[in-house]
């Protein structure tokens, strides 16, 4: 059927397109036929799983078939919508869920790589294609008959013979298409068309700004004495990023995506912690990469649209379709925990002024002091350091005998390296997952090492998204920025790196155990406030005991780490939780304070606008600003997650409780691991879910967990 579709499609892109291959123009018709010979994406990739071949794709590939997949996929759409026969699941849905098999393939790549391997070229590229794939959207949501004939669909779905989870699909488009604005008239669907152009354009721009950003506020050092505090790997990777930016000689201090700098919890130079601070908070206000105005202007635009679509705020628009469905409801779920989590902070804060004043400093705590002292507090409570853990936290080690060394002991899962597979940056590795029989399940990409063109913090995505209509297994990869040291000596991660690591795996084989029939339910393809807490689950295994005495081994003698030194590590899990807290909070109070705007609300200044956010919640702690301000929150504004980044702490209630279940359950062991595999993991947005959380669990989650997690109780 999808042949016979497809077919048709190139049909009418031929009669009703004009803009493809005109039957009068035969050198035209010779050009694009060449173009597509010599185009790996014009075909699926003969690798197994229709892995990419990345030893093929050029940049030049992406244009033309963005392009072409985007006519194609739009002609199919025209096929389905304008089909004589009623409507019908398979003709019309179905129909839908096979099309756009050449833009899929093209964007789920492209896309990838402008997030983890960017250049000039790809960037000028997403620009083009920025109001393009915004237009190409609106096309195919506000169709009025393809609408029509699915609402024929969903108002008759009760009624037909099909399986439960083609019924979940149908209400899962009703709703996208619904949302999309699919029942507006056609004058407020042109508006809506052009608010979506424009945010499209403007969350392009966005993500370039912070990109160019990246590399503009790098601080230079210029004598090596200024780094005290620094280990000799840190300085030399340091100079070895200043040659590579033109400044022989000197040493670079890269600025990571959120407002905390690692390198502050080192840096025995107060001046300098400041400047590199001042450096990360203040990016994107001010200069020729400025994004306040973008800021300003997304909040306003996406309360238009809301308005638009018969809600109050974007915050409202938003949350419907998720499982907290409005902004009250997270409003009360911060509010309760506001106070204890500011008493929790005002702790550390006195405990890290004491140790101030006791280690001669005469000055009051300001946030480029407070990992710096909180490490030595930390130090002088526990009896530890981030110096005397690192040695027992070597990367390779971690991964293989940390990370997927959980995923074999819970899920009978193992990773096999592929080195036979290309990949598109030399630090990146490839391995396949096979399961417990020995059947092979998915293709597994480890991109874990920062790079210039790569975008801040970490992430899991799809190249091949599962689908068993489509007869598609995963192809996954997982995303990180750890400092990679020098040629030749070992990588080591902190321990805040090592849970990242787990938490990614978490989104990875969410993906990857994915066993659905649609593409549209598959693996991480669900409410924003459940996605985090497969990933959040995933995190604690890090801790357990087993888990740990396997991977935190020394990497010179292979010595298990010390007993005392892991009981002072786990002891010290809760230290500074009233900061992390904190910080978390505030940034996620500001995402929904800017999107709960009403459309008639004037553009706002942005730095005014964060700090009346945070004095309203009762946030507004100095030495504790917001993990992102609102000048480089890629998560709230060019990213995903706007309004939503609340969806951590969301989910984090459902992992930590079900985390403490499992343990009651035994802990790490196959039969519990396979009983959350089965109702989490593999059922994608096929159940609702907390009717898949209740299936694992069997009762609705309580916070007291999280509140012991978090150190609350």
């Amino acid at each position: 059927m999808h042949k016979t579709l497809v077919a048709a499609a190139i049909a009418a892109t031929i009669v009703v397109g004009g803009c493809s291959i005109s039957n009068t123009d035969t050198t035209q018709a010779e050009n694009v036929t060449m173009i597509q010979a010599d185009n790996p994406f014009f075909a699926p990739s003969s690798l197994q799983y229709q892995t990419p071949n990345f030893a093929d794709i050029k940049n030049e590939h992406f244009l033309p078939a963005l392009e072409q997949g985007i006519n194609e996929h739009y002609q199919q759409i025209l096929v389905i919508a304008n089909n004589p026969a009623p409507a019908t699941f398979e003709n019309t849905i179905v129909a839908m869920e096979k099309s756009g098999e050449l833009l899929g393939r093209t964007s789920k790549v492209f896309y990838n790589l402008t997030g983890s391997t960017s250049n000039p070229e790809l960037r000028k590229i997403q620009g083009i294609m920025a109001p393009k794939m915004a237009a190409h959207s609106d096309n195919i949501n506000l169709n009025a008959a393809l609408f029509s004939r699915i609402e024929q669909i969903y108002n008759s779905r009760e009624g037909l013979e099909i399986s439960p989870e083609a019924k979940r699909l149908i209400e899962v488009y009703h709703q996208r298409f619904v949302l999309a604005g699919a029942k507006l008239t056609e004058a407020q669907k042109q508006q809506i068309r052009v608010l979506n152009e424009e945010q499209s354009t403007l969350t392009n721009e966005f993500s370039q700004r912070l990109m160019r950003l990246s590399k503009e506020i790098a601080v230079v050092v210029e004598d090596e004495s200024e780094l005290a505090g620094l280990s000799a790997t840190a300085i030399k990777s340091a100079a070895i990023d200043a040659s590579a930016a033109g400044h022989e000689g000197k040493y670079l201090l890269s600025i990571t995506n959120t407002t905390r700098q690692p390198v502050l919890a080192q840096l025995d130079n107060r001046q300098l912690r400041q400047q590199v601070w001042q450096a990360s908070a203040n990016r994107g206000l001010t200069g020729d990469n400025e994004t306040a105005s973008l800021v300003a202007r997304l909040a306003q635009l996406r309360a238009e649209k809301a308005q638009l679509l018969g809600y109050d705020s974007w915050a409202d628009y938003r949350l419907a379709p998720q499982m907290a469905k409005n902004p009250d409801a997270v409003y009360k779920m911060f509010g309760s925990m506001v106070p204890a989590v500011v008493e929790n902070t005002q702790k550390e804060a006195a405990d890290i002024q004491a140790m101030i004043t006791k280690m001669g400093g005469d000055f009051t705590l300001e946030p480029w002091d407070w990992a710096y002292y909180a490490e030595r507090v930390r130090k002088e409570k526990f009896d530890l350091d981030e110096a005397s853990i690192k040695p027992y936290f070597e990367f390779n080690r971690v991964l293989e005998d940390g990370v997927f060394f959980t995923l074999k002991e819970l899920y009978g899962v193992t990773l096999t390296p592929r080195p036979d597979l290309p990949v598109y940056h030399p630090d990146v590795k490839a391995y396949e997952m096979f399961d417990e029989d020995g059947s092979s399940m998915a293709i597994f990409y480890a991109d874990y090492f920062s790079r210039e063109g790569k975008r801040g913090g970490a992430w899991m995505n799809s190249f091949v998204g599962q689908s068993e209509l489509l007869n598609n297994k995963p192809v996954v990869v997982n995303v990180m920025n750890i400092k990679k040291a020098p040629e030749g000596q070992p990588t080591f991660v902190s321990y805040s790196e090592v849970t990242t690591m787990f938490h990614e795996m978490g989104h990875g084989t969410h993906g990857m155990f994915s066993k659905v029939t649609y593409p549209s339910l598959a693996g991480t393809s669900v409410s924003r406030d459940f996605v985090e807490f497969p990933s959040t689950f995933e995190e604690d295994w890090a801790a357990h005991p087993k888990v740990l005495a396997n991977y935190a081994k020394h990497y010179e003698t292979g010595e298990v780490i010390p007993e005392a030194l892991l009981e002072k590590l786990l002891e010290s899990r809760s230290f500074n939780q009233g900061f992390d807290t904190l910080e978390y909070m505030a940034a996620a109070l500001v995402d929904l304070e800017w999107h709960s705007l009403a459309a008639d609300v004037p553009l706002q200044d942005v730095a005014s606008f964060e700090a009346s956010a945070l004095k309203k919640h009762g946030v507004d702690i100095k030495a504790v600003p917001p993990r992102y301000r609102s000048s480089y929150f890629a998560h709230a504004f060019p990213g995903g997650y706007s309004a939503s980044y609340y969806a951590y702490m969301w989910s984090e209630i459902l992992a930590a409780d079900a985390f403490a279940y499992v343990q009651t359950q035994g802990g790490l062991n196959r039969e519990i691991g396979m009983k959350y595999r089965k109702t989490i993991r593999e059922v994608g947005n096929s159940v609702p879910p907390m009717d898949a959380y209740k299936a694992f669990r069997g009762q609705e989650p309580t916070t007291d967990a999280l509140l012991e997690r978090r150190g609350l109780n």
